[in-house]
């Protein structure tokens, strides 16, 4: 009588316990799979804010250069252009579709200002992010960024009061010297375009486009940074390709260097 009495609940047990179970895994998928959500999606939020943060910078930087050639002529820091420049070098489209609070309207450019003692321009540019908050009203974080620049006041003689010949322009990593300050070889237009319509894009050479080795890795992003005369596709605007520092020298000093074909005939 024992043994049966064992036999019949023992599967009643089974099927009590099971229930309980069931239940309890449930409760704690309902917490863990919130918490693993919001944890990818504050993540992705963290990467776009760098992001954005350094398209911003870069692109600052190369708009208060133009600045600091255009006070050279006009004693006068125009903010307007200065965000119009900055602008056109990050891409109205990436802007637009950024965590920018209002796209282009959210960035700010109207404290920056010229300083004629020190002759250098003090850019300050500010934005607002969203903060992906489900309320009806989306909050926004104000950021800054800040620096200075040097203004553009030409090229001096020597101590002699001596040129020593043409004044030329070469760059870090360029094999050919240049006449033209403004030689589109010196210039990088830089552009933001869809990676889609890539395959169909030629440059100015009439050649394709293929990845940067140094800021694309695996796939490219939907959108992509070219130049008119670059054969690379960059991911992003802080890669050294996009980076061209031009020095003014000598001409007798650019031995081993020859003229180049756009602007030195």
């Amino acid at each position: 009588m024992s043994n049966k009495q064992v036999k019949n609940t023992s599967p009643t047990r089974e099927r009590a316990s099971a229930p309980g179970v069931r239940a309890s895994v449930t409760i704690e998928a309902a917490f863990a799979v919130p918490l693993f959500m919001f944890a990818v999606l504050s993540l992705i939020f963290l990467i776009e804010i760098q992001s954005i943060r350094g398209c911003i910078h870069a692109a600052g930087s190369d708009a208060a250069k133009q600045a600091a050639e255009s006070t050279a002529v006009l004693p006068v820091l125009n903010t307007i252009q200065l965000k119009s420049d900055l602008v056109n070098l990050i891409g109205e489209e990436r802007i637009e579709r950024s965590i920018l609070n209002g796209g282009t309207s959210a960035i700010s450019c109207w404290k920056s200002y010229w300083i004629p003692g020190t002759e250098e321009i003090n850019v300050v540019i500010e934005y607002k992010i969203k903060i992906p908050v489900p309320l009806l009203k989306s909050p926004s974080v104000k950021l800054k960024d800040e620096f200075k620049v040097s203004a553009w006041n030409g090229y001096q003689k020597d101590r002699k009061g001596n040129e020593d010949g043409q004044i030329v322009y070469i760059t870090e990593k360029g094999t050919v010297w240049h006449s033209d300050y403004q030689c589109s070889y010196l210039q990088l237009s830089i552009q933001y375009v869809q990676y889609s319509e890539l395959q169909n894009m030629r440059n100015e050479g009439g050649g394709k486009y293929h990845k940067c080795e140094q800021c694309v890795y695996g796939k490219a992003m939907n959108g992509v940074y070219i130049t008119s005369y670059g054969n690379r596709y960059h991911n992003s605007l802080n890669c050294s390709s996009l980076k061209r520092t031009i020095r003014a020298v000598h001409k007798s000093e650019v031995a081993g260097r020859g003229g180049c074909s756009k602007c030195a005939k």
